[in-house]
């Protein structure tokens, strides 16, 4: 009989038991970069496995012609790499020395994708998995966790759909959840993603960037609103991104093999010192630039930003305790010239601030780039209750109109977040596409308007949500009252009439 194909929650299920291997030992941040790399060396060995079947059934028993076709193979895996391989040495003595070997050539195998992707991940780590006996214990618990039918990533029992590059997402979020403020630096909450997604109508073959990327989650969700290349299951459209955290690079690369696109170039670096994505001496341009990049970073660079090569800070310096408009400034000068959309999330500070961030504002404006400002609801990021806002600049703009839009009460109250749900995210979507004025909720200003607000982009300067209270009828209350106290005397007779004939 054969195996009933595992659904999307069986799975995730399934993987989220499998933390319970390090739970109590160590905490989320800890183990959630070895439970993501396990995840993808079992799916890379699942993959390799459907394949070695597949042409040992064409091939018999010709095990060198075997190995030379599996050789051809996006993703190389010798007999001794394979998650079958792990399973049958699981009670060797030094258990964490295997897998350290296992993971290493792995990526020695495969180094022009794969070099680097296991980051500094040290299955043989005393100070973070113990002495040798727990150490062993735990890794052998995380391998029976993997070996489960629930658990079997072969795409001929898992089908084609994108289900394992899901669960690594699904994990993802847990992950970030349970770690407060850190959780913001790897994951934006997927529904914000998916808002900033759709805003940017990405059109089939765009150059797509962030360059704050994290984990990749934000790059992928807008692929996603790009239709399949003609008869295939790729997204027509090509990734960029970098990170400056080599943990959270690493996850990111990882994520993009799961979702198959594994073209996407992403790098690891210092965005704003050290941009990776150039053509020639130039910055990479863009048809969208999309980001969420850290709120209101001290020490963001601005010592070097004085001499920028690439005149990302013509338009001025931003202060140095605060880099939201050094992201800015980077994704709009990333943007190609005269078409290319950004969408960047921002602190609210980034609307009205004064001082070099007002002159760097004003000249945005009067560049006529600035297309919408958005207003989040609060309480949305992980880690942080503040609200924020999304900045949308369009090179492409055709009239000198700003959209600004209060979503700010537009949400489902959750006990830690609160959440976008589908149709919040269509209402916020739908006042943008019809750009013009819906009471309490959307306005559109001129560039009068605004420069009669001295550039101050503060959302309730635009949009009224102002509710008046009913107006109180004086008489009626008064009538109110009286009516209450004759009750009231009323009552009190009736009590005392009680109490005399109790002899009280």
């Amino acid at each position: 009989m054969e195996n009933k194909k595992p659904t999307s929650e069986e799975i995730n299920a399934a993987l989220w038991a499998a933390c319970d291997s390090f739970r109590g030992s160590i905490d989320s941040q800890g183990y959630k970069d070895y439970i993501l790399a396990f995840l993808f060396f079992k799916y890379l060995s699942d993959k390799h496995k459907d394949k070695y079947n597949e042409f040992k059934a064409l091939y018999s028993d010709d095990e060198e012609l075997i190995q030379r076709k599996l050789s051809r193979e996006p993703f190389i895996l010798s007999p001794d790499c394979t998650f079958e391989y792990v399973v049958e040495h699981k009670n060797d003595a030094q258990l964490g020395q295997l897998l350290n070997k296992v993971f290493e050539k792995i990526e020695d195998d495969n180094k022009k994708k794969l070099s680097g992707v296991f980051g500094d991940l040290d299955f043989n780590s005393s100070s973070k998995l113990g002495d040798t006996k727990k150490r062993n214990d735990t890794l052998k618990n995380l391998i029976d966790d993997f070996n489960k039918p629930k658990l079997d990533f072969r795409p001929s029992v898992i089908g084609t759909e994108d289900i394992i590059g899901n669960a690594y997402m699904y994990l993802i979020e847990r992950f970030a959840e349970g770690s407060g403020k850190k959780g913001g630096e790897f994951f934006t909450p997927h529904e914000i993603s998916v808002l900033l997604a759709k805003l940017m109508q990405p059109n089939p073959g765009d150059r797509v960037y962030d360059p704050t990327c994290g984990s990749g989650s934000l790059l992928i969700t807008v692929a996603e609103e790009v239709p399949y290349k003609k008869g295939t299951k790729i997204r027509d459209c090509s990734l960029y991104g970098q990170e400056s955290n080599g943990g959270t690079w690493a996850l990111a690369k990882m994520n993009m093999f799961l979702h198959e696109m594994d073209a996407a170039q992403i790098e690891w670096g210092d965005t704003i010192n050290y941009p990776k994505l150039l053509e020639g001496d130039q910055l990479m341009k863009f048809d969208i630039v999309v980001a969420n990049p850290p709120f209101s970073l001290d020490k963001w660079g601005y010592d070097k930003a004085t001499a920028d090569v690439f005149g990302r800070f013509s338009r001025g310096l931003p202060p140095k305790t605060k880099g939201d408009y050094a992201f800015i400034l980077h994704m709009i000068e990333s943007a190609v010239d005269k078409t290319g959309k950004v969408g960047v999330i921002v602190p609210h500070g980034v609307l009205f601030r004064g001082s070099s961030e007002k002159v760097i504002r004003q000249k945005l404006i009067e560049e006529n780039l600035l297309e919408a400002v958005i207003g989040l609801p609060s309480n949305l990021f992980f880690g942080t209750g503040i609200p924020a806002a999304i900045l949308i600049f369009n090179k492409g703009k055709k009239h000198q109109d700003v959209l600004f839009i209060d979503a700010s009460k537009t949400f489902e109250s959750g006990k830690k977040q609160n959440k976008l749900k589908e149709e919040h995210i269509q209402t916020i979507l739908q006042a943008y596409l019809k750009f013009e004025d819906l009471e309490k909720f959307a306005h559109k200003a001129n560039f009068k308007e605004i420069e009669e607000n001295d550039f101050n982009l503060n959302i309730p300067r635009y949009v009224d949500i102002f509710e008046a209270e009913e107006e109180i009828n004086l008489q009626e209350v008064k009538t109110e009252i009286n009516s209450l106290e004759e009750k009231l005397t009323s009552v009190k007779q009736e009590i005392n009439g009680y109490l005399k004939e109790l002899g009280l």
